[in-house]
């Protein structure tokens, strides 16, 4: 899910840095619109799509990640017991999304109180929500808020400005990026997107009623003090202070020459690129002990009785590797006769030897299956160099697996184990 959720943000990265300096400049505000709308939902989906052929440009290598071995459990059942009952991770997930979606809650209770506490007025396509003692003036779908303060004489257009919003359905852009924020509280990009949409929304709207009179005079009104700003963040807003500098600019613009549409093929590449790594990913992970220690530090928080099955990373093979006297498939298996042979093989005096304290020496072993079955390359991190040594002998005298398979043919499987001494 890490590996997921990496890819994701940085994909979104990658989709607004080609909008920020190629696309924000443009007159195409319809374009950048659903630009900045597609490529969140891209960003998501692209993880899953694996190219066969892409794949097959590179060597065929797995890695699966299997529980931790355990040398010495009643010396470590008071060190893991708390870990046993909570995960840190998704405690904290949930916390971000309650609050988020509290925030979320809050604001629609503040859009129906004030629908239902002040005058509105049905009107043809729209329904008119008068605010007394306000300037403000904002909407949400086919509601439009506006303060009694505003001038009559400005009235109109602001109407006008906010039934853009309303009929090209603005706020259905911003919910979408309100759940994405719920769901995806701590990935920053949610909050970019939607910071840049709402901008456009209002490129829009004022391209729309810029037409109906001159442009000085509809920067002026921009300027004047009547407008101020709702508090209430996913509503389109007729004046907002932190991009009327930008508004009055692109209104000023130009129209941008239709030879410039060209820079959204820019997604061409961009998208080949992503589609190679993430159907590579998995082959790219070279045997890095130091990215194995990485990979495993989160296996502190998860020590369970129940000795449970991580899972694979990126790609499953089609079979994996079976221990001997292993069903085929069965990863529990495989995972039990490793322990087994690890606790009846490894030296449990040599701790002692060396004086470190039982229960405390966590060492990563990092080894592979070959297309043959045999168990090569170990290697392993661990507290002291003699425990290193032991556990690469142990590992060593593994017995010859049936190699894993993928697609009707043998391939290279590596494992990662962490082991707790």
């Amino acid at each position: 899910m890490i590996n997921y959720i990496s890819q994701v943000i940085l994909f979104q990265v990658l989709f607004l840095a080609i909008y920020d300096f190629f696309l924000s400049k443009e007159t195409f505000f319809t374009k950048n619109r659903w630009y900045l709308i597609s490529t969140p939902i891209l960003s998501f989906i692209l993880p899953f799509i694996k190219i066969p052929t892409l794949q097959r440009a590179v060597s065929e290598e797995f890695i699966i990640h299997l529980p931790e071995i355990v040398l010495s459990p009643d010396k470590v059942i008071q060190e893991t017991s708390f870990y046993q009952s909570i995960n840190y991770t998704v405690v904290l997930f949930w916390l971000g999304v309650s609050f988020f979606s509290l925030l979320f809650l809050v604001k629609l209770y503040k859009i129906v109180t004030l629908i239902s506490k002040y005058e509105v007025f049905k009107r043809t396509g729209y329904t008119l929500v008068l605010l007394p003692n306000q300037t403000k003036a904002f909407s949400f779908f086919n509601f439009i808020f506006l303060g009694k303060k505003i001038p009559e004489s400005h009235q109109a257009q602001v109407i006008e400005h906010e039934l853009v919003h309303s009929k090209q359905k603005h706020s259905l852009d911003l919910l979408f990026f309100e759940f994405l924020k719920i769901m995806m509280w701590f990935n920053p990009m949610i909050f970019l997107y939607q910071k840049r949409i709402t901008l456009v929304h209002e490129y829009i709207s004022d391209e729309a009623v810029a037409k109906s009179e001159t442009k000085e005079s509809y920067i002026n009104n921009l300027l004047s003090n009547f407008f101020q700003v709702e508090s209430i963040a996913f509503v389109n807003q007729f004046y907002n202070q932190t991009f009327i500098k930008k508004r009055i600019i692109m209104i000023k613009k130009t129209q941008s020459k239709q030879i410039n549409q060209l820079k959204y093929l820019l997604l061409m590449p961009l998208l080949a690129s992503m589609l190679f790594y993430t159907s590579c990913t998995s082959k790219s992970n070279k045997d890095k002990l130091d990215q194995l220690i990485q990979e495993n530090k989160q296996l502190k928080e998860s020590l369970n009785a129940k000795n449970r099955q991580l899972g694979v990373s990126f790609m499953s093979v089609n079979k994996a590797p079976i221990y001997p006297g292993c069903d085929q498939g069965d990863k529990d298996c495989f995972s039990k006769m490793v322990q087994t042979h690890f606790s009846e093989n490894f030296d449990h005096d040599l701790s002692n030897t060396l004086g470190l304290d039982s229960g405390k020496k966590r060492v990563f072993i990092g080894f592979i299956i070959d297309d043959e079955g045999n168990v090569v390359d170990v290697n392993a991190r661990a507290p002291h160099i003699d425990i290193k040594n032991e556990v690469i002998r142990v590992m060593n005298t593994l017995p010859k697996m049936i190699p894993g398979e993928n697609n009707g043919k043998k391939v290279v499987v590596k494992y990662a184990i962490p082991l707790l001494l």
